[in-house]
C-alpha cells in the first residue's frame, strides 16, 4: 500500500510540475498561432520578467505594486516588439521572423542582466515548500504546498486564457489571423492589434511562469533553458493548440518524474533532464504534428 501511495505521489508531483510546463508552452503557442513562428525569445522573456519583478521589489516596491509594474513593463516589451520588430517584418518569410525572435532573446537576456545584475536572487512568494498536513492526514500523500499552489495558479491562468481565446471576439480574431492573415486583414481584422495583444499576453504569461519557477529554483539565468523544456511539450501537444499545450505539459511532467524515480537510478540519475526530449523524438517519428496539431500537407 505504501508503494502505491508513493507512486501516486510521484505522478501527482509530476502533474503539478506539468501545469507549469503547460504555462510556459502557452506563451509559445500564442505567438505561433498568430505568426506561425516559434518564438525563441520566450525563455528570455521569462527570465527578463521575473528578474525585473525581483528587481522592483529590491527597490522597495511592495509585492502587489511590483507585480503591476512588471505587467506594465511586459506589455511595453510586447508593444515595442510588435512595433519595432514584428510589424516591419510582417510581409517577410517565417524564417526571417524566426531569426528576429532569436535576436530578441539575446537582447532581452543582456538587457535584464545589464539593468538588474547577474547574481542569483531568491524569490519568496510567502508559500512554504513543505507537505500540506491535512493532505497527509487524509490521504497519506506528501504534496508540497508550493507545488500545489503553483500548479493551481498555472491551471487557472491557462483556463482563463483558453476561454478568452475560445469564446471572445478577440479570440476569434486571433484564430482568423492564424488561419489566413491576408483574408483576416481583408475583412477588417487589425493584424497589428492582434499581434500586439498576443505579444503582451505572452509577456504576462512569461511573468507568472517565471515567478512560479523562480520561487522553486531561484531567479537565475538557468530559467532561460528551463523555459525551453516547453519544446517537448509543444512537440507532443502540437505547436498551435492550447489544449495540446495543457495535455503535453501533463504528459511531460508526469512521465519525467516517474522515469526519474523508477528508471533514473539505473542511469545514475538526472534522466528527467533529457528523457522528455527522447519522448518528443518518439512522438515526432510517430505523429509529427503532435496530438492536437494540424496536419499540414505540402506538395512540391
Amino acid at each position: 500500500m505504501t508503494e502505491v501511495l508513493f507512486f501516486f505521489e510521484v505522478v501527482l508531483a509530476g502533474l503539478l510540475a506539468g501545469t507549469m510546463y503547460s504555462l510556459v508552452a502557452l506563451g509559445f503557442v500564442l505567438i505561433y498561432k498568430a505568426s506561425s513562428t516559434f518564438n525563441f525569445a520566450q525563455g528570455a522573456m521569462v527570465f527578463f520578467a521575473v528578474l525585473s519583478f525581483v528587481g522592483f521589489m529590491e527597490l522597495g516596491l511592495s509585492f502587489t505594486v511590483a507585480f503591476i509594474v512588471t505587467i506594465m513593463l511586459m506589455v511595453l516589451v510586447g508593444y515595442s516588439t510588435q512595433k519595432l520588430v514584428i510589424q516591419p517584418l510582417m510581409n517577410q518569410s517565417e524564417d526571417t521572423v524566426l531569426m528576429a525572435t532569436i535576436g530578441l532573446g539575446f537582447v532581452l537576456e543582456g538587457l535584464a542582466q545589464a539593468v538588474w545584475g547577474v547574481e542569483v536572487r531568491r524569490l519568496d512568494l510567502g508559500i512554504g515548500d513543505f507537505p500540506i498536513q491535512w493532505v497527509v492526514d487524509s490521504t497519506g500523500l506528501f504534496i508540497s504546498a508550493l507545488d500545489l499552489t503553483a500548479g493551481l495558479v498555472a491551471g487557472v491562468l491557462i483556463l482563463v486564457l483558453a476561454l478568452l481565446f475560445r469564446y471572445t471576439k478577440m479570440g476569434l480574431g486571433l484564430r482568423a489571423v492564424a488561419d489566413d492573415p491576408g483574408a483576416a486583414s481583408s475583412i477588417g481584422i487589425p493584424l497589428s492589434n492582434i499581434m500586439l495583444l498576443v505579444w503582451s499576453a505572452a509577456g504576462v504569461v512569461a511573468l507568472v511562469a517565471g515567478m512560479l519557477w523562480g520561487a522553486r529554483a531561484g531567479v537565475q539565468f538557468a530559467l532561460v533553458d528551463l523555459a525551453l523544456k516547453a519544446l517537448p511539450v509543444l512537440i507532443i501537444g502540437g505547436f498551435s493548440s492550447i489544449p495540446g499545450a495543457i495535455v503535453g505539459g501533463l504528459i511531460i511532467g508526469s512521465t519525467e518524474k516517474v522515469l526519474e524515480v523508477y528508471i533514473g537510478p539505473y542511469f545514475g540519475g538526472g534522466i528527467e533532464v533529457w528523457a522528455p526530449f527522447v519522448l518528443a523524438i518518439m512522438f515526432l517519428l510517430w505523429r509529427p504534428e503532435g496530438l492536437f496539431g494540424e496536419k499540414i500537407i505540402r506538395r512540391v
